[in-house]
């Protein structure tokens, strides 16, 4: 079957916002005896319109394309990775850039629309066939070591990120990568971090599992890399709509995780144990919060030394600010309006390094501002120390085709 599965980046610019490509006509549909010709697990391409007579294939990338340079018109992709098609030889970016799903089962096939393609590149995600797998983040160094948001101790504001291939990255804030887990991270739902669970100084991480709603921990260390889980839910987690780490809420010295419940819209603090694990919990919140739709932990957020929680309205775009008290939160006040055109929240303590937190987001398609308009920008809110928010500042719009940050 033909397919629309190819699209074109014209630039690097406008490798940031993926467009459709013009595709060839129709035309006649390919002789089965072609599309049989391409192996599994390889990339096959035609110099006619529908596919047949001499066939091209290559299951590595290759940076010129010899006697092959400009004839592709018709382009198969078995593989189990994306093909980036370049216009420009070694996988230029000036050129345009051609993408095509995998598709090991060999049903789909398209054109390039030119005969333009000089170099070929597999890679396990989209957008690395124009850019680092992972997303530009730079944060300034922060007064003081410990800070939240802090995985490595380096007081750096950190960040970790997953791809569309079900890789971990640690950003360490000088807008380098580092890959912590290979792979299977697509197995959970939901990741979050803020607190120290296993009481040896450094945030943690905790994860959701899809499909036995099991919670675990993974450990920080000292290098950022997630030490050896540790399982503090047997399961039963995925009856709920969020699950937040949120540092100590209950005044005990401990780490504690909040959660909402799907069916009734319940807010449960689950307290942290000196065993690293979850204890009793109790209700903070006896219903209406599933009426939001974004639930992050920035830490201190007014300045009374106390963690806060930073919620969306799901129906309005507002965001709120949950001031902490010792088992519970006071009176919300508004923080801002037009929220919903931001695809997610993230909180990582002070990024700019002026000794108080603040709050980044990614943008949504919805997205419009005289510097951006679109997906895949990093916008960052610096905090007043009061409980508001400045002006967003553009960070970078490398931030596209991922799969979660915290």
């Amino acid at each position: 079957m033909r397919t629309s599965l190819l699209r074109r980046l014209a630039t690097v610019a406008t490798a940031l916002g993926l467009s459709s490509a013009g595709l060839l006509g129709a035309g006649a549909a390919p002789a089965q005896a072609a599309l049989g010709d391409c192996p599994s697990g390889y990339f096959c391409a035609w110099k006619t319109d529908n596919g047949s007579g001499t066939m091209y294939k290559t299951n590595a990338s290759v940076a010129t394309l010899g006697t092959w340079d400009n004839t592709f018109r018709s382009v198969m992709n078995r593989t189990n990775k994306f093909a980036c098609l370049y216009d420009d030889a070694n996988h230029g970016l000036d050129g345009g850039i051609g993408v095509m799903d995998p598709n090991p089962s060999g049903t789909e096939w398209g054109g390039p629309g030119s005969n333009s393609v000089s170099s070929v590149k597999f890679v396990p995600t989209e957008r690395e066939c124009a850019m680092d797998p992972y997303p530009e983040w730079y944060a300034a160094q922060a007064p003081k070591a410990g800070g939240f948001g802090d995985l490595n101790g380096d007081r750096t504001s950190d960040v970790l990120v997953r791809d569309m291939a079900g890789r971990l990255w640690f950003l360490p804030g000088d807008g380098s990568g580092k890959l912590i887990g290979a792979g299977g991270w697509n197995v959970m739902n939901l990741l979050t971090r803020h607190g120290d669970l296993s009481g040896d100084g450094r945030e943690d991480v905790i994860a959701r599992e899809t499909v036995s709603g099991k919670l675990w921990l993974y450990p920080a260390t000292s290098t950022g890399v997630l030490g050896a889980r540790k399982l503090i839910g047997s399961g039963g987690w995925n009856v709920m709509n969020s699950v937040t780490a949120f540092g100590d809420l209950s005044g005990d010295g401990r780490s504690d995780v909040l959660a909402v419940e799907k069916s009734t819209g319940k807010l449960w603090l689950y307290p942290g144990t000196s065993t690293g694990t979850l204890g009793a919990r109790t209700l903070l919140g006896s219903g209406g919060w599933n009426s939001m739709n974004a639930l992050t932990a920035p830490g201190d957020m007014n300045g009374d030394g106390k963690a806060d929680l930073i919620a969306r309205e799901a129906s309005t775009g507002k965001l709120w600010l949950y001031p902490g008290r010792t088992n519970g939160f006071g009176a919300r006040t508004l923080m801002g309006t037009g929220w919903n055109a931001m695809a997610s929240l993230l909180a990582v303590g002070d990024h700019n390094g002026d000794g108080r937190n603040d709050l980044s987001a990614t943008t949504s398609s919805t997205y419009v501002s005289p510097q951006h308009r679109g997906a895949g920008a990093l916008v960052m809110y610096a905090g007043t120390g009061t409980g508001t928010l400045g002006a967003g500042s553009l960070e970078t719009d490398t931030w596209w085709h991922l799969n979660g940050a915290f």
